[in-house]
């Protein structure tokens, strides 16, 4: 059995996990908020396929994955008597790739997220079922038992550990994007963003981190600009044309739009990432289970089973996440604090 984290005290916000989940794009789900309106993958007995129907998003991969037995035991009797896990994801009424969205046949919910909810299922012996739903009725769902457990991007907050149990699954980060022949790079320091123009989306906690910077980097006498843009296209012919030297967002979307420019005449990278709990913490992403319902163990288990077998990391490459992979999963780890807003 593993230790539980202590340090859970009450909780807050949300950071880069609102600010993908809100990303527009274009392949919009239809149907109702509380069931899936998409249809989900089957895979054969003892494999699950991850990065299928993803436009280009990531390499389809086949990965071979059984049930653990002392995994499995773990699990509630409800669970394990019913045979299902109930697995949730917020992706109505537009999803966010790479994360969840509607696959390029327009109807099969695909992304980093379902896949890997099947993935866990699979150690835990169990068929998977996948709910996509709104934000909001998400987590209604888990409330009201209808779902088991949400694989959708959610932020591990002390807050939300009041209502809810973790297991982590990846870094929460934001990242840089610039253009591939740019030779520029963040390494972390935000004093390398002096004399820099940077594009990031209003309201969002990236902004809030930015303008954090733009003040620092003015008391010492340097200076950062800050641009904003109507929306994700504007934001990349303003990258393209020069007027901005990078933009600024959570990873994933970074990681998305560096796959669909790969074959364009301006390709983009990655030029370096920042916890989106901001520099005293490591933001997480988490499986998300109602609070003593006894699944983020197992769950917990099952992603280190992962992890250790190597399937883990060839779902976060097959996804271009690989930057975000944690060691090991942590039950109910520390998440942001209540002042980090």
């Amino acid at each position: 059995m593993r230790a539980i984290s202590p340090n859970s005290r009450v909780l807050r916000g949300v950071t880069a996990a609102v600010a993908v989940a809100s990303l527009a794009v274009s392949l919009a789900a239809c149907g109702g908020d509380s069931d899936a309106a998409t249809r989900t993958r089957t895979d054969a007995a003892g494999t699950v396929t991850v990065g299928a129907l993803s436009n280009g998003a990531a390499e389809e991969t086949t990965l071979k994955v059984s049930e653990v037995k002392s995994i499995s035991a773990e699990l509630p009797r409800s669970i394990a008597e019913k045979g299902t896990l109930v697995v949730g994801i917020g992706a109505l009424p537009a999803g966010s790739p790479p994360l969840n969205f509607v696959g390029e046949d327009q109807k099969t919910l695909t992304g980093s997220e379902p896949d890997l909810g099947r993935l866990v299922a699979a150690v835990l012996g169990l068929k998977p079922v996948v709910k996509n739903s709104t934000w909001e009725n998400l987590f209604v769902g888990i409330d009201s038992g209808k779902v088991d457990v949400a694989f959708s991007n959610v932020t591990d907050t002390e807050e939300r550990k009041r209502k809810y149990e973790f297991a982590s699954y990846r870094q929460d980060n934001l990242a840089f994007e610039v253009l591939k022949k740019s030779s520029w790079n963040f390494a972390g320091d935000y004093r390398n963003l002096a004399g820099r123009t940077i594009a990031v989306g209003a309201g969002t906690n990236q902004e809030k981190i930015l303008l954090e910077w733009k003040t620092k980097l003015a008391e010492e006498g340097k200076k950062l600009t800050v641009k904003y843009y109507q929306d994700n296209n504007a934001t990349a012919l303003a990258l393209r044309s020069g007027k901005i030297d990078a933009s600024f967002g959570p990873n994933p979307a970074v990681a998305y739009h560096v796959t669909q420019n790969a074959k364009s005449p301006a390709p983009t990278r990655n030029a370096g990432q920042f916890s989106g709990a901001g520099a005293t913490i490591q933001g997480l992403i988490a499986a998300t289970a109602k609070k003593d319902s006894g699944l983020a163990e197992p769950v917990a288990d099952a992603i280190d089973h992962l992890i250790e077998n190597g399937q883990y990391a060839k779902w976060l490459a097959a996804w271009n996440l690989s930057n975000e992979a944690v060691k090991t999963s942590e039950v109910n780890p520390p998440g942001l604090p209540l002042d980090n807003s």
